[in-house]
């Protein structure tokens, strides 16, 4: 399942991303933000059901995330610090996800999470530009999101390292 959501998020973080480069409306973002966030968190709950606490986890902290952006996107909430802090709480995570799981290519995808994270964080204090943001989740998508949930189902042979 995690494989598949990895693939559904992607079709959040780049309209999301767009709209952090100009591109795109606070609604419709808001809207495609909360719908992703609802069904990471019905995954969350399926992985946890199957014992995989390590990607409940993970997909958990995202999902509330997702849900949060999703409320200041459609209430246009002008003071995001409240979004940031809950992207440190997803990084701080994903970085200790990072420390169980070592090495290999999913390490490489937590590490990112966690410099998206901190980039989400810094952004809504005012200290990042939304367009290294948006290039970020664009960018990421692709090779977090889209290149290892097909990898991981089997289409791509696999995970390169």
């Amino acid at each position: 399942m995690t494989p598949a959501l990895l693939v559904m998020i992607s079709m959040m973080w780049i309209p999301l991303g767009m709209l952090f480069l100009g591109q795109g409306d606070a609604k419709s973002s808001g809207f495609v933000t909360g719908l992703a966030g609802i069904l990471t968190l019905i995954g969350a709950f399926y992985q946890a059901a199957q014992a995989d606490l390590l990607t409940a986890s993970a997909l958990f902290v995202f999902g509330m995330l997702y849900l949060q952006v999703s409320h200041a996107l459609l209430a246009g909430v002008s003071d995001m610090r409240t979004v940031g802090w809950g992207a440190a709480v997803v990084g701080l995570v994903c970085l200790l996800i990072a420390l169980i799981i070592g090495s290999g290519y999913l390490f490489f995808m937590f590490i990112t999470f966690v410099i998206l994270c901190l980039a989400v964080f810094l952004n809504c204090y005012g200290k990042l530009s939304g367009k290294i943001v948006g290039w970020m989740l664009i960018i990421l998508a692709l090779i977090c999101l889209i290149y290892p949930g097909y990898a991981l189902m089997g289409h791509f042979g696999g995970l390169p390292f």
